[in-house]
């Protein structure tokens, strides 16, 4: 009867891993969008054309975003990598074995909330600089 409250219990830790990697998965698919409209922003012709260094500034925010793209992909990569792993953690019978999935976990965990805080800036950033020299209506 113990080993089987143990087992639930230990589905139960799974469930709750495999659920927040999900919400990360969907964030990340969320963040692609984003950067898909922020170079589509950056080669528009959508700004003042008289800024200065206007051209040195949206390709240096390009390069940015593709260092971005780089580090969204590795990231990306250690999730999958972790959510395939965490089938072992199942067949995990002692603590020492689950502390090490959920050291993985919170390292993981760090690693994503890292790459959301710099893209969040990034993008601040980018749309500052943008709204301050777009193209102004004709009245």
């Amino acid at each position: 009867m113990e080993r089987k409250m143990l087992a639930s219990s230990q589905e139960k830790k799974v469930e709750e891993l495999h659920w927040e990697i999900q919400q990360w998965k969907s964030n990340f698919q969320f963040i692609e969008d984003e950067i898909t409209f922020i170079l589509k922003l950056l080669d528009s012709y959508a700004f003042q054309p008289n800024t200065p260094n206007l051209f040195e500034r949206l390709q240096d925010y390009k390069s940015l975003i593709k260092k971005t793209i780089s580090n969204k992909e590795k990231t990306r990569n250690h999730i999958a990598k972790h959510e395939n792993s965490l089938g072992g953690m199942l067949e995990c019978t002692d603590s020492t074995c689950d502390l090490a999935y959920y050291i993985n976990h919170e390292k993981l965990e760090t690693e994503v909330e890292n790459f959301w805080k710099d893209f969040k800036n990034l993008k601040s950033e980018i749309f500052n600089y943008a709204g301050g020299i777009l193209k102004k209506r004709k009245p």
